[in-house]
C-alpha cells in the first residue's frame, strides 16, 4: 500500500479540498509570517454552494470583496492575507524551477495563464498549449500550487496597511512589505505590474496575481486594486485553512 503524502492527507481532512503548506518566511522589514495552509487551487464552489479548492472546478468569480471575506469565514476558512501572499510569492521566487532559466534570479519568473489564449477563468485541469503559460509553481518544500499568477486575480485581506476589514487605509510607504518584497521592479523579470511608493488606494481592496488576459502585467508580485463592491469575471479568491 502506498504511503499518503502530506498534501493528500490534508485533502482527506478537508473533505476533498486540497491545501498545501507554505513555509515560514521573514518579509523585508522583519515581519515573520508563520507557515500556513493555502488552497492549492483558486477557490471554487461545489453544487451545494460550498467553497472548495479542487482541480476540476472553475474558480468562483464575480464575487465582491466583502462577500469573499464572508463566504470564506462561513466555510471555516479565511481569505488569504497580504502578508501571506507576499510570503507565498517570495517562496516561489526562491525556487529555481519557477524561473524560465532554471536559475533563481535569471530569466524571468513564470507568469501563468495570461496571454488571452482563453476567455474565462478555467479549472485547474486545463493545460495551455503554450508552455510559457505553465500554471504550476513549486514551493521550497516541494509542494506545488496552481495559478499563483494568472487565470484569475484573488482578493487580498490587507493586514499590512489595512483596517480591521482588510481594506487599504493609507498610501504605500517606502518601507511597506507590499512594495519592498518584490524581487524585481514592476514589469521586469516576470514580477508583474506593481504600484509606486506613495500610491494611495485608501478605501480599496487589494488584488494579486493577474488573470487570463493580463499579459506581462501578470506575476506573483502583481499588485492591483479593486473597489470592495466590485464583482467581475476575472477576480476570485484563494482561501487559507486555519490550524
Amino acid at each position: 500500500m502506498n504511503a499518503i503524502t502530506a498534501t493528500e492527507a490534508t485533502a482527506i481532512q478537508a473533505t476533498e479540498s486540497i491545501f498545501v503548506r507554505v513555509p515560514e518566511r521573514t518579509l523585508p522589514g522583519g515581519r515573520i509570517v508563520p507557515s500556513f495552509l493555502v488552497g492549492q487551487y483558486l477557490t471554487s464552489r461545489n453544487d451545494a454552494g460550498e467553497l472548495m479548492a479542487v482541480a476540476d472546478r472553475a474558480p468562483l468569480v464575480e464575487i465582491n470583496y466583502h462577500d469573499a471575506v464572508t463566504a470564506s469565514k462561513a466555510a471555516g476558512l479565511a481569505l488569504i492575507t497580504e502578508s501571506q501572499y507576499l510570503s507565498l510569492a517570495l517562496d516561489i521566487a526562491s525556487v529555481a524551477a519557477n524561473w524560465t532559466s532554471g536559475v533563481v534570479g535569471e530569466g524571468k519568473l513564470k507568469q501563468g495563464l495570461r496571454k488571452w489564449s482563453v476567455e474565462s477563468a478555467l479549472a485547474g485541469t486545463y493545460v495551455s498549449s503554450d508552455a510559457d503559460e505553465d500554471r504550476w509553481f513549486t514551493l521550497s518544500n516541494g509542494e506545488r500550487i496552481c495559478d499563483a499568477s494568472g487565470n484569475a486575480f484573488t482578493w487580498i485581506f490587507d493586514d499590512v496597511q489595512g483596517d480591521e476589514q482588510g481594506l487599504v487605509t493609507s498610501a504605500f510607504t517606502a518601507d511597506s512589505p507590499s512594495i519592498t518584497s518584490a524581487v524585481a521592479p514592476s514589469m521586469t523579470k516576470g514580477a508583474g505590474w506593481q504600484p509606486r511608493v506613495g500610491s494611495d488606494w485608501a478605501g480599496d481592496a487589494l488584488l494579486r496575481g493577474g488573470c487570463w488576459d493580463s499579459g506581462d502585467c501578470a506575476g506573483v508580485f502583481r499588485l492591483d486594486l479593486g473597489w470592495p463592491d466590485y464583482a467581475v469575471a476575472y477576480v476570485g479568491l484563494r482561501c487559507t485553512k486555519p490550524e
